[in-house]
């Protein structure tokens, strides 16, 4: 746990050598730290210190005080970098996560040295509107049966309808949700998902940028990617298509994910010295 402002605590985790390039994990909605359980390896065998944490009122993480918002949320992980003591990161965020990335770049650019936004948008059009009201809704019934069966959502058909899915559910499970407090929390990152708006503002953006998509990505379709990538200046855009390219891509295709971060991020390695 680690103190990063008066209102605000974190449970904090920090993977490889000490040495290593500083690289945030941001996390989506509804998801702990443990969601990158298994792709830190792969990063740390790289030579990146990830630094995972819960945001507030997930996993470990106290809930404060403050509104939860992508800008809220920014803050809490500029003030996490600045009670690490590290200047300036490679950050990558997932959905939620790269909302925040957004505001984060946008508020502190001097403490990101390259982003990876994946599974992202910047502001909700209807249908993103109508399946993030529809998931928000499973949260506030709390029944984690109707939970995970929406959540399926977030994986390709082809997993869906194969009998993988049940044992992959149960390796997620230790990251989503289970208390009552976690679970209202969750509600709240919904709406602040629904509110997120950087559209008119990621041209201001200065960080070197790769944007990930999912031919499949039902929860931020790969038009919102398009659009995120043509607003940043010299942002590169990679749409993978085919089985398994969903919203949890990372997951159902691992090496072609990490294929692609690890490539930009050995590209944008002095970004972190200038």
């Amino acid at each position: 746990m680690i103190n990063v402002s008066a209102d605000t605590v974190l449970d904090v985790h920090v993977h490889g050598d000490e040495a290593g390039w500083p690289l945030l994990l941001i996390n989506p909605t509804a998801q702990n730290q443990l969601v990158w359980t298994a792709l830190t390896p792969a990063l740390r065998d790289a030579g990146y210190r990830m630094i995972c944490y819960d945001h507030r009122g997930i996993g470990e993480s106290p809930r404060g005080r403050a509104e939860i918002s992508t800008t809220g949320l920014a803050r809490d992980a500029a003030s996490l970098l600045d009670a690490l003591g590290v200047q300036r990161a490679h950050v990558v965020g997932w959905s939620l996560g790269s909302a925040v990335a957004q505001e984060l770049a946008l508020a502190r650019p001097d403490r990101v040295g390259s982003l990876v936004l994946y599974g992202t948008w910047a502001r909700a059009d209807a249908f993103q509107r109508a399946v993030f009201t529809s998931l928000r809704h499973t949260w506030a019934t709390r029944d984690m049966n109707e939970i995970m069966t929406a959540m399926a959502v977030v994986f390709s058909p082809e997993l869906i309808n194969s009998p993988a899915l049940s044992s992959l559910i149960e390796q997620v499970l230790p990251a989503m949700p289970a208390t009552e407090l976690q679970m209202a929390t969750t509600i709240e990152q919904w709406d602040a998902d629904l509110r997120h708006d950087t559209h008119d503002r990621l041209g201001s953006i200065t960080a070197p940028t790769l944007v990930i998509a999912g031919e499949q990505d039902l929860l931020t379709p790969p038009w919102q990617a398009k659009a995120v990538a043509d607003a940043i200046p010299g942002a590169e855009l990679e749409i993978l298509d085919g089985p398994g390219s969903s919203h949890a891509l990372a997951f159902e295709r691992p090496v072609e994910f990490l294929s692609l971060v690890l490539d930009f991020l050995l590209r944008n390695k002095e970004t972190l010295h200038t």
